[in-house]
């Protein structure tokens, strides 16, 4: 087994944060593309409560839950591009801003994405335009979340960039015209190359999404 393994799905939010931090410290890692609906034996014996993707195996050992993960990546790689800031404060900060993400999205991208497209989404597009905007005020004028440098809240939330496309087409809005700011900062998050070369193009998302919907019946 190498010394750092992922478990990982491509399309995965969750996985492409991971991805992110081991760029961004510059690790060397084997990674294991899993079939979601035929789960491989690592992975069940990796994981065996939750038996899901992200899943780190350093040394034999795995650490699961994205965020999770990305702080021991941070803990364990601790001499090069710090993502949780030094300060105790601003580290709680961030914590809360994750935690806020995880615990707000969850929601409404369900309902946006995951129901048939009989069902009304134009509340569950509302409210997912409500966090995002409530995302971009936090923001503000700063660069990235975390100041002037990219870090632990960018981590968490630019790779949903990669289903922007798909929430607009379910939902019936336009990102950019709905948080022009937070639409920026993705871009200016895009120009660092480990942001570039993990999020997939967000129409292969929306593609491989209908693919999926179809095997569940909502399409």
């Amino acid at each position: 087994m190498a010394q750092v393994k992922l478990l990982d799905f491509w399309a995965s939010v969750p996985a492409m944060r991971v991805r992110i931090a081991l760029a961004e410290k510059g690790i060397e890692y084997e990674t294991q593309e899993e079939d979601l609906r035929n789960k491989s034996p690592l992975l069940l014996e990796m994981n065996p409560v939750q038996k899901k993707i992200p899943v780190l195996i350093h040394n034999g050992k795995p650490i699961c839950e994205s965020m999770i993960i990305v702080e021991y990546i941070d803990e364990v790689w601790n001499d090069k591009s710090p993502l949780l800031p030094s300060d105790a404060h601003e580290r709680a900060r961030a914590r809360f801003w994750v935690n806020f993400i995880d615990k707000k999205i969850a929601d409404p991208m369900r309902r946006l994405v995951w129901t048939p497209r009989s069902e009304n989404k134009e509340a569950a597009a509302n409210d997912l335009v409500e966090i995002f905007k409530v995302m971009e005020a936090e923001l503000g004028d700063k660069p990235y979340f975390d100041g002037d440098s990219f870090g632990f809240v960018d981590v968490a939330l630019v790779p949903f960039y990669s289903c922007f496309y798909t929430y607009e087409t379910f939902g019936n809005f336009i990102i950019a015209r709905e948080c022009p700011r937070l639409v920026a900062w993705v871009r200016k998050c895009l120009q660092k190359e480990s942001v570039s070369k993990t999020l997939p193009d967000p129409y292969k998302v929306y593609e491989g999404l209908l693919e999926y919907r179809k095997k569940l019946g909502l399409e």
